[in-house]
């Protein structure tokens, strides 16, 4: 069974009067541990097809399983239920709070979890930051870090839950090329240790180049949808 599939998923804005399609009829099947980017131009519906598969926005129409079930006609609350426990999101902008701590933003994203003793808490929280590379930086705030060690901390603050989806929307748009692969090794073996699927959406031909599965969108639709072997991943 596919974690996440995608049947005739169509989203307008309303503009005034006029109507703007930027999903048209998209059809999509992701399995489990995938790591698979999407690409295309600016207005291509790359980012609006990140925000329904991960309940941040509704289909306007068409489909979407997630684990089996169809999740687009879910009220607002019932998404957000979904995105908490199942969804993780890295963005390019890394979206940490600035008042916290490293430790403190990935552990805001467990502590919002049910049934997590405090010890767990604390232990996840702390190898999860090591993972990443932080050990030894968790008592630092997001001004006291360089843009890549802030995007290890999204990464981390987005795989402590341990979802079944990682969505990362630009995940290297600010960072500097050596820092960008840094950060793709990183989350490819977090793809591979923790079987955790990913899902892109980028310019960036050096996250293309990492991805075992690359599906192109232009206005609104699926043009190509390529796969290569894992073992051709690194070159």
């Amino acid at each position: 069974m596919s974690l996440l599939e995608l049947k005739n998923v169509k989203k307008i804005y309303h503009q005034g009067t006029i109507n703007v399609p930027a999903l048209k009829g998209v059809e999509l099947n992701v399995e489990k541990g995938e790591f698979t980017t999407v690409f295309g131009p600016s207005g291509s519906g790359k980012t609006t097809l990140l925000n329904v598969i991960g309940c941040l926005d509704k289909p306007t129409e068409g489909e979407i399983y997630f684990t089996g079930d169809n999740i687009a006609d879910l009220d607002k609350r019932y998404l957000a239920e979904i995105r908490r426990k199942n969804i993780g999101f890295v963005f390019q902008s890394y979206n940490l709070i600035p008042v916290l701590t490293a430790y403190e933003n990935v552990e805001f994203a467990i502590r919002i979890l049910k049934n997590i003793s405090s010890k767990e808490i604390k232990n996840r929280v702390f190898k999860m930051l090591e993972l990443v590379g932080l050990k030894g930086l968790e008592n630092r705030k997001p001004n006291e870090l360089s843009g890549g060690q802030k995007q290890r901390v999204a990464i981390a603050r987005s795989l402590v839950k341990k979802p079944k989806l990682v969505l990362a929307d630009e995940p290297t748009a600010n960072l500097d090329s050596k820092t960008g692969e840094e950060v793709l090794k990183i989350m490819l073996e977090m793809n591979e240790e923790l079987k955790t699927t990913f899902l892109f959406s980028t310019h960036d031909p050096l996250v293309m180049d990492y991805a075992r599965r690359k599906i192109e969108l232009k206005d609104g639709q699926i043009t190509r949808d390529e796969r290569r072997e894992e073992k051709d991943v690194f070159n």
